[in-house]
């Protein structure tokens, strides 16, 4: 396969992302650049063609850590450097892969020698690879929360530091940070998302001409990579002459207080958390003169780097849709007009007045260029009288709402469907766990075996050594040193000797919400409470870092809402739109859990799952369980209950009977599966009712001898 990259400048469309990757080459101070967007949108595309645009780094012969020869890294591992001349080479371009250790990424030091020989042998990670370069993380999203930590601490202090047992190396690590990330498969906590400078949402066009443009060019590149590349070497060469052009011209841009007022108060309009936001929108407001060719930052500068920097840090919760309010922003600035307004494009303040600095505005003139400011939207004004006037005009009815009138509600068990309803306002729920010790991926959840975390023991290493238990290893060596010759102080410690640290931490699960949406679910208050219940667990969920899964049941059927995934925000949506009515298959439900674990556990065997079913515990309808005609519905809820239990599965029901006369049918279910029931209010952090940690706790008091004798067969 040809190592020719797709060249950056035959990109079609992707605006915002050229203009964000672009800024960031102009000035690596901006902080990189987070790429949301669903799959097949050139993501990876450009960001693989942005390395050959930028310019050739000048570094001494032999380093490994690419010191600059007129000022190397004093602390360089390789070092000291003697004076002398460089050696240029091209820009890396250096992948991180999801599944990357912590030794791959910031290197590794030789934990046996640095004993044994007192000696520091470090082998450099993919962080030194990238200094004066840039890091491609794709699907950011995915990798673990302590590389993501490591990764934004280094691009932050542009250094990178190893430490093992009191034997430290630091060396410069200064790049362009680059992530990708596709929505749909889960998102970075908002205190992440902070950390990378700009932000840019990407979608395939809808245009069908600049669809075929699309596939035309990526055929015309696979069948020859090397002369499409020479077909565009022209404007690629243009491109990198503007980018160098641009990092020449940066330091003399000045961002006057005009500027400075208007991107003060446009975080503040924006009630945006800290004072980074601030920061990064004047480093790209001035990267963006400079792009245009200017020494002075206008409003149109600022209201670009503000569609940049500012939609990521305005989510407060996964439930929030990213964006921001473009007529808000126009209504701040405003109030901030340019004082001194440049029509030129050039250094010289002098020029025309015949218009005004808004006449070229975004998208326009010069200062479009490759990956230019994206064009304002035409329907932007009045958005509420276009979405109401064709409709009245075509329908001919008397009222808009009509059509949306809720239907009756008093068919509850049997009558047509009902209209969804808006969840109540989340609030803060009580752990929940699953028990035992597991090995799945990191998390917040439950207990298990980590890499990080709280040391609990030593063990032989399985592999390379990675986290030295000093202790241990000294009392395995200790009772050897006569026979082994020891003469002076130091210890003879041999390559046996050594103990892995064994670490307890947390881990993400598998939370799989199983909710009835049947008719006696279906008045308006109630399943209001239950999904403001089930979108605080989803909550719960998303800081925990776990999977999520949505099943339904209602009518005669069960059906998988949203299959197993970890973007909570993705199962909160299918929950709003979450009609009710009909009867309550309850075995369906459970039988639809049953099958839905069992192909996740062939899928992902580490992640444990555990089982939130939410109902009042009736049933009324048999459903489709495989043709069962010989029980009440009832008892082939109660037989898919105990199948569950049986399977190892840790649930918890949450138990949505209202009223002053109760049934308890929910309390029965629970001691089917094996697990607790909890009331909605008492799935309240701050509520007085009890909830026990482990989902699985004795039930012994209440449990039938058949499932004591399960929960102690799992627990042997």
């Amino acid at each position: 396969m040809s190592s020719t990259h797709f060249p950056f400048s035959a990109v079609v469309g992707q605006d915002d992302l050229r203009l964000a990757l672009l800024l960031n080459a102009v000035s690596p101070a901006v902080g990189g650049v987070l790429v949301r967007g669903e799959k097949g949108t050139a993501k990876s595309t450009a960001v693989r063609a942005l390395s050959a645009l930028l310019p050739q780094v000048d570094v001494v012969p032999g380093c490994r850590f690419s010191c600059a020869p007129a000022a190397p890294d004093p602390s360089c591992p390789d070092g000291p450097h003697e004076s002398g001349p460089g050696a240029l080479r091209p820009a890396r371009m250096v992948e991180l892969p999801v599944g990357a250790s912590e030794d791959r990424l910031v290197g590794a030091l030789d934990i046996e020698r640095a004993l044994a020989e007192g000696v520091k042998a470090f082998e450099p990670g993919l962080l030194a690879d990238a200094h004066r370069g840039i890091l491609y993380v794709d699907e950011v999203n995915l990798l673990h929360d302590h590389l993501v930590d490591v990764l934004l601490d280094a691009a932050a202090m542009g250094a990178s530091y190893v430490e093992r047992e009191g034997v430290s190396v630091r060396h410069a690590a200064r790049f362009l940070l680059v992530g990708t990330m596709n929505p749909e498969e889960g998102e970075l906590r908002p205190q992440l998302l902070d950390r990378f400078g700009l932000t840019v949402e990407v979608a395939a066009s809808r245009e069908p001409a600049q669809r075929v443009e699309v596939v035309r060019r990526r055929l015309a590149y696979e069948d020859d990579p090397a002369g499409f590349a020479t077909r565009w070497a022209g404007d690629e060469h243009e491109v990198r002459a503007r980018v160098v052009a641009a990092r020449a011209l940066l330091p003399k841009v000045s961002l006057g207080d005009t500027a400075l007022l208007q991107i003060a108060a446009t975080c503040a309009g924006f009630e945006v958390d800290g004072m980074r936001a601030d920061i990064v929108m004047a480093r790209t407001a001035t990267a963006l003169a400079a792009w245009a060719g200017r020494t002075d930052v206008r409003k149109e500068d600022v209201r670009q780097a503000a569609l940049l920097a500012l939609p990521h840090r305005r989510r407060r919760n996964p439930f929030d849709a990213p964006g921001l309010d473009e007529d808000m922003l126009d209504r701040i600035l405003d109030e901030f007009p340019d004082e001194d307004p440049e029509p030129e494009p050039e250094p010289e303040p002098e020029g025309p007045d015949d218009s005004g600095p808004e006449d070229d505005g975004p998208g326009g003139g010069p200062d479009g260029g490759p990956g230019g400011t994206p064009p304002q939207g035409d329907g932007s004004q009045d958005p509420d009288t276009p979405a109401e006037s064709p409709e009245t005009p075509e329908t001919g009815e008397a009222p808009a709402e009509a059509p949306e009138a809720p239907q009756p509600a008093a068919q509850e068990a049997a009558g047509p469907e009902q209209a969804a309803v808006r969840a109540a306002e989340p609030f803060r729920t009580k752990m929940l766990s699953v028990p035992g010790l597991g090995e799945g991926a990191s998390g917040r959840r439950s207990r298990a075996r980590t890499a990080h975390g709280r040391t609990t023991g030593a063990q032989r290493p399985r592999g390379h050594l990675t986290k030295l238990h000093l202790a241990a290893t000294i009392q395995a060596a200790a009772p050897h040193q006569k026979a082994r010759g020891r003469d002076g102080r130091g210890l003879v410690i041999r390559k046996d000797d050594l103990r892995q640290a064994a670490r307890e931490g947390r881990e993400g699960n598998l939370v799989l919400f199983v909710v009835d949406a049947s008719g006696s679910m279906a008045a308006r208050q109630r399943m209001s409470a239950v999904k403001g219940a089930v979108m605080s667990l989803l909550l719960d969920a998303y800081q925990r870092r776990d999977k999520v899964g949505l099943i339904t049941f209602r009518g005669a059927t069960a059906e998988l809402a949203l299959p197993p995934t970890s973007s909570v925000d993705a199962a909160a949506a299918r929950l709003e739109q979450l009609p009710t009515g009909g009867r309550t298959p309850l075995a369906a439900g459970l039988l639809k859990a049953h099958e839905v674990l069992r192909i996740e556990r062939l899928r992902d065997p580490s992640r444990r799952p555990l089982l939130v079913v939410v109902t009042d515990g009736r049933a009324t309808s048999a459903g489709n369980v495989g043709g069962r005609t010989d029980s009440s519905p009832r008892e082939l809820a109660g037989h898919s209950a105990r199948l569950l239990q049986a399977g190892g599965v840790a649930s918890v029901v949450v138990d949505c009977e209202s009223g002053p006369v109760r049934l308890g049918l929910a309390g029965v279910l629970a001691q089917d599966l094996g697990g607790p029931s909890v009331t909605l209010d008492g799935l309240r952090a701050d509520s007085l009712a009890g909830l026990v940690k482990n989902v699985r706790t004795a039930v012994a008091s209440t449990a039938s001898p058949h499932s004591s004798s399960n929960s102690n067969r799992r627990a042997a």
